[in-house]
C-alpha cells in the first residue's frame, strides 16, 4: 500500500463498517483524509434516485460525473437523492457521510470502470477526516453484483478559463452559438440579453465616482426607491450593528450607524441583485444565494480592516466584492435558462468539485467569467470586474489583486466552516502574505462572524428568497 504517515489515533472507521469489512475479510488501513493526495485514488460516492429507485455511483475524484452520459448509459434520468432521505440512511447506520461501499446499500450499485485501474484506493469512512486504504483487488470483491461503465469526465479535459479575461465575450458568445447548434433550446437569442441598470442603480453609480458627493444625495436617492429605504433602515436597526436607539429615517441610518461609504455600496449591491431575479431552482446542498453573500461581503469586512492601514484597499469597493461575488450565478440562469437546472442538478452529483468545472462542461463557460463580463458591461470599477473574474486564483497577483484575493480567501474560510458548496480548497501562505495577513487573524475574523451567524441570517432574510 501507498506509504501514508499519519497517526489516527483519535479517529477510527465507525463500528459497522469495521464490522462489515471483516466479515467480508477484506483488509483496510485507516488514513486521514487531509494526508490523501492522488485524487485518481479518491472514490467520490453518490446516491441517485428516478421513479424506478434508488442507484448507488462510485467514480473518482479526479473526474464529473456528468448525467447525460449517465443517462444514455441506463436510459434513466437520474438525479441526486433528497438530502432528507440520504440523512435516513446514514442515521440509520450511526454515519456522518455515504462511504463508498456497495454493501452499505440495499441499492444497485455502477461504478466507473477508470476507478479500477490504480493499485489502491481510498474510500469515505463515514467518519469525518478519516479514509480507508484499500487494495484493488479488495476493493473488487464488493462490486461483483456491480454494473461497470464510463460515464465520468476526466477534469484534464475540463479547462476554465481562469486567466484571460479578454477572451470572456467571445466564449460567452460561442457558449450561446453552442446551445443553438445543439438544439437544446427551441430558441436562443443570437446576442445575449442583459436587463438595462435600474435608474437607482445608475445614481448610486455616478455618486460613487463623485468625489463631492454628500450624504443628503445618497439619501435622496435612496428614499427614491421605497423598497430600498426600507432595507437600508431594517440594516441599520439589525442588532448586528447593535444601534443604540430607535432607527428614524434613511439619513439616521447612514450617519448614526452605517456611514456614507457602507450604504452607498450596500445600496448598489441591493440595486443590481434586483436586476436579475433569483432562479427558482438551485442545487439541494446551496447556501441561500444572499445569505452567501452577506456571510462573504461581512468576512471581507472584517479582513479588510485587519489588513495594515497602509496596504488596504478601498473598504466598500471590497465589501461590494464580497456581496456580488456570486452574480455570475443569477446571469447564468438568466441567459441559460433551460440548461440551468441541469447545471443544478450536476452540482449536486459533483460536491467534490468546485462548480467551474461543471459549468465549463454543460456550457463552456463560468459564472465568474460571465459575472466578470457583466460588471464591465455596465461600466462597474476595474477593481470589481476583476474581483468578480479571478476570485477562484489564489495566485492571482496582477492589477487590483487584493479584491479578488479577499474574496478568494473569505470564500475558503467559509467553505472550511461549512458555508457554501463544493469542495474545500487550501488556503497558500502566498496568498495570506499578499494581503498582509497571518493565519492566525484571518481565522479570528471568520470566528467572529460566524459567532453572529443569527443576526447576519436575520439580515439576508431581508432580500429576496431563494
Amino acid at each position: 500500500m501507498t506509504e501514508v504517515a499519519l497517526d489516527t489515533a483519535a479517529l477510527h472507521a465507525p463500528s459497522v463498517i469495521q464490522l462489515m469489512l471483516t466479515k467480508l475479510g477484506i483488509g483496510y488501513r485507516e488514513v486521514l483524509e487531509h494526508q490523501a493526495t492522488n485524487p485518481a485514488q479518491r472514490v467520490q460516492t453518490v446516491l441517485l434516485g428516478d421513479a424506478v429507485g434508488t442507484l448507488m455511483v462510485l467514480f473518482a475524484q479526479n473526474q464529473l460525473l456528468d448525467l447525460n452520459r449517465l443517462a444514455e448509459l441506463t436510459g434513466r434520468k437520474l438525479t441526486a437523492v433528497p438530502l432528507d432521505r440520504l440523512g435516513k440512511l446514514l442515521a440509520k447506520h450511526e454515519l456522518t457521510s455515504l462511504p463508498g461501499l456497495p454493501i452499505l446499500s440495499s441499492s444497485p450499485c455502477l461504478y466507473d470502470e477508470q476507478l479500477l485501474r490504480e493499485p489502491q484506493l481510498l474510500v469515505a469512512s463515514g467518519q469525518p477526516g478519516l479514509l480507508l486504504e484499500l487494495a484493488s483487488e479488495d476493493f473488487r470483491k464488493m462490486l461483483l453484483n456491480a454494473s461497470a461503465g464510463n460515464f465520468g469526465s476526466p477534469l484534464t479535459d475540463i479547462v476554465p478559463n481562469l486567466t484571460r479575461p479578454d477572451d470572456d465575450r467571445q466564449e460567452i458568445t460561442q457558449a450561446v452559438q453552442a446551445f443553438t447548434a445543439r438544439r437544446i433550446q427551441q430558441r436562443l437569442e443570437a446576442t445575449i440579453e442583459i436587463p438595462p441598470l435600474a435608474e437607482t442603480a445608475q445614481k448610486i453609480i455616478k455618486l460613487r465616482v463623485d468625489p463631492n458627493a454628500t450624504i443628503d444625495d445618497i439619501t435622496g436617492v435612496v428614499e427614491t426607491d421605497p423598497a430600498l429605504a426600507a432595507q437600508v433602515v431594517s440594516w441599520a436597526a439589525s442588532p448586528y450593528y447593535a444601534s443604540p436607539g430607535k432607527i428614524r429615517s434613511v439619513e439616521d441610518a447612514i450617519v448614526r450607524i452605517l456611514g456614507f461609504d457602507l450604504v452607498i455600496n450596500l445600496a448598489l449591491g441591493l440595486a443590481l441583485g434586483k436586476t436579475l431575479s433569483l432562479p427558482k431552482d438551485h442545487p439541494q446542498q446551496a447556501t441561500p444565494y444572499w445569505h452567501q453573500s452577506i456571510y462573504t461581503a461581512a468576512v471581507i469586512e472584517g479582513l479588510t480592516r485587519a489588513i495594515p492601514r497602509a496596504e488596504r484597499p478601498e473598504a466598500g469597493l471590497t465589501y461590494l466584492a464580497g456581496l456580488l461575488h456570486n452574480f455570475g450565478y443569477l446571469l447564468l440562469a438568466h441567459v441559460f435558462p433551460p440548461h440551468f437546472s441541469l447545471i443544478c442538478r450536476h452540482l449536486e452529483v459533483n460536491p467534490h468539485l468546485n462548480h467551474g468545472y461543471v459549468e465549463q462542461h454543460l456550457l463552456g463557460i463560468t459564472r465568474e467569467q460571465m459575472g466578470a463580463w457583466l460588471m464591465r458591461y455596465w461600466d462597474m470599477p476595474d477593481e470589481l470586474a476583476t474581483a468578480l473574474r479571478f476570485q477562484h486564483d489564489p495566485h492571482y497577483a496582477g492589477e487590483y489583486s487584493q479584491y479578488p484575493n479577499l474574496v478568494c480567501l473569505a470564500v475558503r474560510l467559509l467553505r472550511s466552516r461549512g458555508v457554501g458548496a463544493g469542495a474545500e480548497e487550501p488556503i497558500p501562505d502566498e496568498l495570506l502574505d499578499r494581503l498582509g495577513l497571518s493565519r492566525e487573524k484571518a481565522e479570528d475574523v471568520v470566528t467572529k462572524v460566524l459567532d453572529a451567524e443569527a443576526l447576519l441570517r436575520e439580515l439576508a432574510s431581508q432580500f429576496n428568497q431563494d
